[in-house]
C-alpha cells in the first residue's frame, strides 16, 4: 500500500525525480554561487563589525584587568605601609606604657619610702617619748620606793625599841637600792 501511495504522488507531480534537491547535480553551480556569496557576506560582517567590537571589548577588558591589578598592587603596598605604621604605633604605645608604668612604680616607691621614713620617724619619736616617760615613771617609782623604804626602816627600828638615825637609815636604804 505504501508503494501505491508513493507512486500516486509521483504521478501527480508529473513524474519528477524523487530524491534530495541538494544532491541534484543540475543545481550545484547555483548552490556554490550562493554559498560563496553567503560566506563573503558573513566574512565582511564578521571582519568589519563583529570582530572589531569583540576585539574592543577584549582590549577594554584587558585594560580594566591591568588597571585593577595595578590598583590592587598599590592598595597592597598602602596596606603594608599602614600595617608597618600600625606596628610602629603599637610598639611606641607599648614603650610609652612601659615608661609610664616605670614612672608610676618609681613614684609609688618614692611615696612608700617617704611614708616609711615618716612612719619610722614617728615610731622613733614615740619610742623616745615612751622611753622618757618610762624613765620618769621609773625615777618617780624609785623615789617613792626609797621614801617608803626609809619610812619602813625607821618604823621597824622604832618597833624594835631603838632610836633610828636618819642619816644611817638613808645610807643603808640607798646602798641596798643601788646594789
Amino acid at each position: 500500500m505504501a508503494t501505491e501511495t508513493h507512486a500516486a504522488d509521483a504521478a501527480a507531480h508529473g513524474g519528477e525525480a524523487v530524491g534530495m534537491p541538494q544532491l541534484d547535480f543540475s543545481t550545484f553551480p547555483n548552490q556554490i554561487f550562493w554559498l560563496v556569496v553567503t560566506l563573503v557576506v558573513i566574512y565582511f560582517v564578521l571582519s568589519r563589525i563583529a570582530l572589531p567590537r569583540i576585539g574592543a571589548v577584549l582590549a577594554e577588558r584587558q585594560g580594566t584587568i591591568s588597571n585593577d591589578i595595578a590598583a590592587a598592587e598599590e592598595l597592597k603596598l598602602k596596606a603594608q605601609e599602614a600595617e608597618k605604621a600600625y606596628e610602629k604605633a603599637l610598639a611606641d604605645a607599648r614603650a610609652e606604657a612601659q615608661r609610664i608604668v616605670g614612672e608610676a612604680k618609681a613614684e609609688i616607691k618614692a611615696d612608700l619610702d617617704a611614708a616609711t621614713a615618716k612612719a619610722d620617724a614617728e615610731i622613733a619619736a614615740r619610742a623616745a617619748e615612751a622611753e622618757k616617760q618610762i624613765a620618769e615613771i621609773r625615777a618617780n617609782a624609785m623615789q617613792s620606793v626609797t621614801e617608803v623604804a626609809k619610812a619602813t626602816a625607821v618604823d621597824v627600828v622604832a618597833a624594835l625599841g631603838f632610836q633610828a638615825d636618819a642619816g644611817a637609815v638613808n645610807a643603808a636604804v640607798d646602798s641596798k637600792l643601788k646594789g
